[in-house]
């Protein structure tokens, strides 16, 4: 397996298709047919090809400032990571983790944050289940618009230490939309 970054604004139409293929195949009846990210560009990518340099899976990055408690922290967000149905259970979601996890080493980054649906896999990749009142931009992914504000505590909201700070259970303020 190969590993590697690409910027988003890098992709070319033929990455462009693979990447629809492989987020539609993984989020049925969910992702948008028209497009490669579910609300907003994430800023980079870690993309996963198999032995025949075919597209097995993707993890998009957001790097933002967000207020935890009145603090400004720095966060890497993880957003869309998955892995194609035929190459599930062969480390691949891990892989794409731990990629991450090395891209986060020595850089300016306080935590990594995401949203998941499924726990498990990254509960064995060191992250842990927080409870925080969350205010974020919801915007509206069909008419590409933004609604309204949210505020609310999200029990899929998970986070990863990679820096000094220590995580709190202060309102989080997202500064923008939820991945």
């Amino acid at each position: 397996m190969k590993i590697e970054q690409v910027f988003e604004y890098d992709i070319d139409e033929a990455l462009e298709t693979k990447l629809q293929n492989l987020l539609s195949n993984c989020f049925p009846q969910v992702y948008p047919s028209d497009r490669i990210y579910f609300k907003q560009l994430p800023h980079f990518r870690f993309l996963a090809y198999n032995h025949n340099n075919q597209l097995v899976g993707q993890v998009g990055l957001d790097y933002r400032v967000m207020n935890l408690g009145g603090e400004p922290m720095r966060i890497l967000g993880i957003i869309d990571l998955c892995v194609s149905h035929q190459a599930r259970s062969a480390g691949i979601g891990t892989s794409l983790l731990l990629e991450v996890d090395k891209f986060s080493v020595e850089r300016n980054i306080d935590f990594i944050l995401l949203f998941a649906d499924h726990m498990a896999l990254y509960e064995k990749n060191g992250y842990t289940t927080v409870e925080n009142q969350c205010t974020w931009m919801k915007i509206d992914h069909e008419s590409q618009t933004t609604k309204e504000i949210g505020c609310e505590s999200l029990n899929e909201l998970m986070v990863k230490n990679v820096g000094n700070k220590e995580w709190n259970k202060g309102a989080l303020d997202l500064l923008g939309y939820l991945y």
